[in-house]
């Protein structure tokens, strides 16, 4: 199955070194180039991509509100480009629809593997941009006492499913940790995101935080040491 992307950004070198190393994949096909967010909401709506690489920050329609328009009318997934990993382009991507977030100094392997993760349906952070917006965006308030109310919707598996995606854990190593089968894990995922009206990992990750499952301020991989259980038990 071929991906189909469409590369946005209004700088013509930077956008032909990216469609270039997409191009150069025998499973990817850049369909459209486009020098701002209206030309790229245009690609999107003429070939129907996948995949759209948007830079955030271009003339007329910048990329967060091209990101935004195109998660409200297609199945096309984004993933943001910019060299600025400021903490509110961060989140204000990530809330406009975003499944990925990457930094233009990017690797030509990581990119294309960015590429194919958001295109097979799932998300991905660049690790120093999850950091920075998780301790901005969670962290300076007090503990929840209570439960959240939207976490009242989650089976007991759901939350324990809910806190290994937080720590960045994969379907295949959510599975080893719970003992149970890829496919088992991938139904507890879906009703996840569906009950708490979640567009994907991403957003998910962001909801354990805000909602006091894990632990505010700590970084949402790389170990046990900053998941905790809910004070409420």
């Amino acid at each position: 199955m071929t991906i189909r992307v469409v590369v946005a950004d209004d700088q013509e070198l930077v956008r032909g070194g990216f469609a270039m190393i997409l191009e150069a994949q025998p499973d990817i096909e850049v369909v459209a180039e486009a020098g701002d967010g209206a030309a790229a909401l245009a690609a999107v709506r003429a070939h129907a991509p996948d995949v759209a690489l948007l830079d955030i920050r271009m003339p007329r329609v910048d990329g967060i509100e091209a990101c935004r328009a195109i998660a409200a009318e297609s199945a096309c997934r984004t993933v943001m480009l910019t060299t600025f990993d400021t903490d509110a382009y961060v989140y204000e991507a990530l809330h406009a629809g975003a499944s990925g977030f990457l930094l233009k100094d990017v690797r030509r392997d990581d990119l294309v593997h960015a590429v194919r993760v958001v295109a097979a349906g799932d998300s991905l952070l660049a690790p120093s941009v999850a950091r920075r917006l998780v301790v901005q965006y969670t962290s300076g308030g007090p503990r929840r006492t209570e439960p959240d109310p939207r976490l009242g919707a989650l089976t007991g598996r759901e939350r324990e499913t809910l806190l290994l995606l937080a720590r960045g854990l994969s379907n295949a190593e959510i599975a080893a940790e719970l003992v149970v089968s890829e496919h088992t894990v991938k139904t507890h995922v879906g009703n996840v995101l569906a009950k708490l009206g979640l567009r994907d990992r991403v957003q998910a990750v962001i909801c354990a935080y805000e909602t006091g499952l894990v632990a505010a301020g700590a970084p949402p991989a790389g170990g046990d040491a900053g998941v905790v259980p809910p004070p409420w038990g």
